[in-house]
């Protein structure tokens, strides 16, 4: 007598939907970074995975006011890490072409508030349009800013 062990199809298909499910949190992504050509310092980069599975690479920077003036048109994520070094999300908001127009120093006293202590800076998206719809793709029930 051989051991045949029957396989239930239905039931693995369904772990692995809800396993996907189970994935489909906003998350932080680290991507490693080496030291930049010629001896420059690495550039402080991370990645966040959207619910839709998109993922989207952030610059992270400290949670400063200085720093809004170089952010331009992007998505920006008020990010705590927990002792452990994992990410929070705390609010995820856009800026156009002016970042003071919706990040002022009220945005960054409430996320500070809030127990944030990065800014992860997307730019990559082209317009307004898109720029609205990453944010509600990492958006989670946290504070809008």
């Amino acid at each position: 007598m051989a051991n045949k062990r029957a396989l239930s199809w239905s039931a693995a298909l369904r772990d692995l939907k809800d396993d996907r499910t189970r994935r489909q949190d906003v998350r932080e992504e680290r991507l490693r970074t080496t030291a930049g050509l010629r001896g420059s310092p690495a550039l402080a980069l991370s990645a966040w995975r959207g619910r839709s599975g998109r993922r989207y690479v952030v610059g992270v920077h400290a949670l400063n006011e200085p720093a809004l003036d170089e952010v331009g048109a992007a998505v920006v994520l008020a990010v705590r890490r927990d002792t452990a070094g994992i990410a929070e999300l705390v609010s995820v908001a856009t800026s156009g072409e002016s970042p003071r127009e919706h990040l002022g120093r009220t945005w960054l006293a409430r996320m500070r508030g809030h127990g944030a202590t990065e800014m992860h800076v997307h730019r990559l998206a082209e317009d307004e349009a898109e720029r609205a719809a990453i944010a509600d793709d990492l958006s989670t029930d946290t504070p809008r800013g």
